[in-house]
This record gives structure tokens, sequence and C-alpha cells, in this order.
């Protein structure tokens, strides 16, 4: 049976180790011997992979030298694809990735993509850098596929081997073996397709279109806020009917939705058309933060509060719920804003990873409960935590006189009940 390196092993790349290495030998690699330390001992900080499991996985092993790619033949790559200031794409890991892997290439080794890129990244951008480590040619010497990845973090009921997963290969025969690979664990199957550039754009539109069903709705909740309408009850009115799309409105950051359209337009560029919708939605939902913050200052104002010495508390510092990724978290545009009305913030997150989000963003998590008296608050992350928080609870975080405003950027609590309590309610 031939054995697995799975190179990366973030969110993505260990759930697929653990899943491998129930049935056949892996290897997995990441150039983080922290990470590698951490796995060894059974913990995942990303808690994607339950102890439990990771330890039953008995064919896996980890590590971080590249010489230990050597006995490899099949080997999935599962790196990052960010994208950098400018909102272009940053292929720097995936090339890196590419780098070691064609180092470690032998006669007739296949070499499958999950991460995700443009329609043609894998064959005009990973291609010539296996190539070149390995001395060997695409397609006579060495073989590729593509599987894109499909992971949710933090979801538990939609996980690896329940989602279909679509394959392809760069020739018909590595595409049946790439297919067959991966169906011996995905119980929901798999979907094969004629190319890797089919595979690759169907991954690339699936948050694309994501995307853009969400600034739908976040441009619903300007032009609502304008009139005095609360968006919610208009959606869920409108979701009475069997075939609107339940999106809500809300800031949209993470590793995926608010990253893979940009690859997608950058390709389309390159090749001399703009477009315009995909861009549109991304310039909406870039700026829901922003928006947020300002509604809720637009509203200590109306309350009388003294914005500039005023102290905020944020609850939420993730790009989402239960889950501790902070990668591309729009709750830092929020907390700049903010910061910009000379605000005194301060931000507490249960999920979150604090030495992770000093080095990402610079920021301090600090406790946040009854007795904090901030002048407001905003409840930006929809935590498990943060659902179960009473309209009285979240009063008592705030100081006992005053108009508090409460963002509830998430629409987690009654409305009424919030108002009830002392709030000025804003939510999006």
């Amino acid at each position: 049976m031939k054995k697995i390196a799975i190179v990366g092993l973030g969110y993505v790349g260990l759930p697929l180790a653990v899943e491998f290495g129930n049935v056949r030998p892996v290897l997995g690699f990441d150039i983080n011997p922290a990470r590698i330390e951490e796995l060894r001992n059974g913990h995942d900080s990303t808690r994607e992979v339950a102890t439990s499991n990771l330890c039953a996985a008995s064919l896996l092993d980890f590590s971080c030298d590249p010489a230990d790619l050597a006995d490899c033949t099949i080997f999935i790559v599962t790196v990052p694809t960010p994208i950098d200031e400018a909102n272009r794409p940053n292929l720097g890991p995936l090339c890196s990735a590419s780098h070691i892997v064609g180092a470690a290439l032998k006669q007739n080794d296949i070499v499958i993509f999950e991460s995700t890129v443009y329609p043609g990244a894998t064959e005009e951008v990973c291609v010539p850098v296996l190539e070149a480590a390995s001395g060997l040619k695409f397609n006579e010497g060495f073989f590729c596929g593509y599987s894109p990845e499909r992971i949710n973090p933090g979801d538990k009921v939609n996980t690896l081997t329940t989602i279909k997963k679509i394959t392809a290969g760069s020739t018909p025969a590595v595409a049946e073996e790439v297919d067959a690979l991966y169906g011996s664990i995905i119980r929901a199957g798999t979907w094969r397709v004629s190319s890797l550039k089919v595979a690759e754009a169907a991954k690339v539109i699936e948050n694309a279109q994501r995307d853009l069903n969400i600034a739908f709705v976040n441009e619903l909740s300007v032009i609502f806020e304008r009139m005095d309408i609360d968006t919610l009850e208009v959606l869920e009115a409108a979701g009475s009917k069997w075939n609107f799309l339940p999106f809500r409105p809300g800031m949209v950051g993470g590793h995926c939705i608010g990253v893979d359209p940009y690859y997608l337009t950058h390709k389309a560029e390159s090749l001399g058309y703009h477009p315009q919708v995909i861009l549109a939605g991304r310039r909406i939902n870039d700026d829901m933060a922003r928006y947020a913050a300002r509604s809720i200052i637009k509203r200590m104002i109306q309350n009388g509060i003294d914005v500039a010495r005023s102290n905020v508390g944020v609850l939420g510092m993730t790009f989402k719920e239960n889950c501790p990724d902070v990668r591309n978290s729009k709750i830092v545009d929020l907390i700049r804003e903010l910061r910009a009305w000379n605000v005194g913030v301060t931000i507490a997150d249960p999920w979150a990873l604090p030495e992770e989000v000093v080095d990402e963003y610079n920021i301090h998590l600090a406790d946040i409960g009854p007795g904090s008296d901030f002048d407001s608050l905003v409840v930006a992350v929809g935590h498990n935590e943060y659902r179960r928080l009473s309209a009285s609870e979240l009063r008592s975080y705030c100081a006992p006189s005053g108009n508090p405003v409460l963002g509830d950027l998430k629409s987690l609590y009654d409305k009424r009940g919030l108002v009830e309590a002392g709030f000025t309610v804003f939510r999006l």
C-alpha cells in the first residue's frame, strides 16, 4: 500500500491525515516544530480533532524533517493560500510546499493539491516548481491531482468524511487513482471531474457564491437601517417562502469566503476581464466591520456618551463561532474603527489562543464579566458561551448608570429583552 504524506497540518491537513492514518501508512508533515510536538503529544490546538481520534490513528506519524518524505509516494498539499494587503493571491506557502515535495519526488509519484487556488494554478504555478526541484517531467516522471478541501472549521456535523469530495487527475489513470484514494475514506462519496482546472474552479466559486449572497443581505441591512426596519424580522418573514435562501448579514472573514473570491478575480483580470459583481460583493463585505463600528458610535453619541472617553467591551475575536481560528478576522477592523474614535476597547474570547492573537494582530485579550463597567458592549462572535448570556447578564457588564449601546452583530438575543434591560440595540 502506497504511503501518503500530508503536507500542512492545519484545519484541513490534520483531519485528512487522521482519517487516512486509520487505514494506511501516513506521514503528517509540517514545517512548524511546535505543531509537530503538540500533535505527537496527542493535542490539537485547532480543536478540529479530538485527542482520542488523534491517538487512534495508529498508522500516522508526524515529522518536520523533509528527509522523512523520501519513502512517500503520494503527497497531499494542504497549506494556506492567503491574500496580501492589496488583496492579491499570496502563493508563497504553496510554492514553498511544492519545492519541499519536489525534492522528495520519485518516478511515478503523485502530488495532490487541496489548497484553494484560481483555475490553472496547479499547472501554471505548482508544476514548474515541482519539475525544477525534482528534475522530473510532469505527466511523465510525476503526476498531479486536485481535490479541493471542504472543511468547515468548528463544524462537528459536516465533517471531512460526510462531505462529498471533488477529485481530478492530470491523466485519466491518475484521475481514477485519486478518486479511489479519497473514496476509501469519504463516506459521502466523490465527484470526479474532467480536469484539474474544473476542480479548481468548482472550489473557488463555492465560496464566491456564498460571499455574494452574504453581500446581498449585508446591503439590505444598510438600507433597512435607514428605513428604521429590523433586518432580521424582514429576513425571517421572507424566509416563510420555501425557496428563500436563509443567509444572514455579518462580517465576512476567515481563510475562505473572505479570501477565495480574490483568487478568481485575480485570474479573470490577468485574462483581460474586470469582474464587477464579484468585486462589488467583496467591497460591501469588507466594509461591514467599519459600518458596524460607526453605527454603534452613532448610537453612543445619541445616548449622550462621551465617545472619546468611553470604554467598550468586545466579546469575540475569532472569525466565526466555536472555533479558535483568528485568520483574517474582521473583528480587527471593528476594533481599529472604534479606536480611531479614541474609544478604549477591551477584547475577550474564550476560544482564541491569546498568544496567536498577539502574534497576528498585536492585540491582548482580557477577561470581561459582571462589574466591568463598560459604557457599551459589542457581541461580535456567536460562541455558545455568549449565546447563553441573558439580557440582564449582559447589562451587568456595563456601568450601572448611563445608557449603554449593545452591538448584537450576530443577532443572538431577543431585541425586546435587551431594550427592557436598558440597552440601545444595534444589530446588522
